[in-house]
């Protein structure tokens, strides 16, 4: 039941070819994907909702719990309060 190294050889040679000739097949059968929504695209929508919640929050926070009004938190003169105040110290 031994068998020669040419043999050995020859059949390691055809399992490879095989392994090979399924992977080319895969490789084919193989649908190339056609995005719907591209990634760049994705990252400015998730760019621009963190700006529209950044924006909300910064009310929220001036009016609810800072007892201002919502729209004072977008004025440059409130901002230029705030950072005087921190400067202050």
């Amino acid at each position: 039941m031994t068998m020669s190294k040419s043999s050995e050889g020859k059949e390691q040679k055809n399992r490879q070819e095989e392994i090979n000739a399924k992977r080319k097949a895969r490789k084919e059968k193989k649908k190339l994907r056609i995005r719907k929504f591209p990634i760049s695209l994705r990252i400015l929508v998730v760019i621009i909702i963190f700006c529209i919640s950044l924006l909300l929050g910064i009310m929220f926070g001036y009016s609810i719990l800072g007892d201002g009004n919502a729209l004072d938190a977008l004025k440059p003169s409130t901002w230029q309060h705030i950072i005087d105040i921190v400067e202050k110290e």
